[in-house]
């Protein structure tokens, strides 16, 4: 019987790994390892740096190229569907290629976790596996190193907080209730759109990387250098992954 593994591997840093993920990749008949555009050759090698640490071989990686999500129209959620579908192939022709049997134990390595903010396992649905064959391994998360980095708690004293994304910030505006965000998946600055008066911003971006950028202040303040700096290092590496925390006072 084929059994997948969604490995959580936090941001990057190898000491990130737990020990039942690291026991879930060496136990792993064949690694999937994908691959983005050129551009984010970077972050495929990360992933294989970190499988080389753990003595690995590399026949038992399967490399394929990750499709593009198509993002013409407004149709997102459609969008959205049809990206997953396509990957779903992707994985299922790896599979067929290098597991023709069906059966073995199948890694997927996993920035952050499995369950926050990540589409891994609405995929493996669609590859038609039982419950009990596809198992999560659970990682640190980008929230957590984030607030580590800046030494902050993620809430304050018998207060909730949201964890939000760019688009949902730019659509609604700040949500009733909560006076902390966490942001992700924010690729257009949306912070730069909030009209809240009194706002903290905690940002970060390559978290637990050697690369690691760290910035926070008033956001009034704050704002237009975080766009700079961020548009800055994109340039230079060719990706970005941040996230940021807004506190309202």
């Amino acid at each position: 019987m084929l059994q997948l593994f969604l490995i959580g591997i936090g941001t990057g840093n190898p000491d990130h790994i737990t020990r039942e993920a690291e026991n879930a990749i060496r136990g792993a008949d064949l690694v999937l390892l994908p691959h983005k555009e050129d551009n984010k050759a970077e972050l495929a090698q990360v992933r294989l740096s970190l499988l080389q640490s753990l003595a690995v071989a590399s026949d038992r990686v399967a490399h394929f190229d990750m499709p593009q999500r198509r993002q013409q129209g407004d149709d997102y959620e459609l969008q959205v569907d049809e990206w997953h579908d396509a990957i779903a192939q992707r994985w299922q022709a790896s599979l067929a290629a290098h597991l023709p049997s069906g059966k073995g134990r199948v890694a997927l390595l996993v920035w952050g976790d499995p369950a926050l903010y990540d589409s891994t396992l609405r995929i493996a649905a669609r590859l038609g596996l039982a419950q009990e064959q596809v198992h999560v391994v659970p990682g640190i998360t980008s929230m957590q190193v984030l607030c580590s980095a800046h030494g902050i708690a993620l809430n304050a004293i018998g207060a909730p907080f949201l964890v939000t994304t760019g688009r949902q910030l730019r659509d609604n505006g700040w949500p009733r209730g909560v006076d902390t965000l966490v942001v992700m998946l924010d690729g257009q600055c949306s912070y730069e759109q909030v009209s809240e008066p009194d706002v903290d911003i905690y940002w970060g971006a390559y978290l637990g990387m050697p690369q690691q950028i760290l910035m926070r202040g008033r956001l009034a303040d704050m704002a237009q250098r975080i766009t700079a700096r961020r548009a800055q290092a994109r340039q230079a590496h060719g990706w970005i992954m941040d996230i940021y925390l807004l506190r309202r006072h």
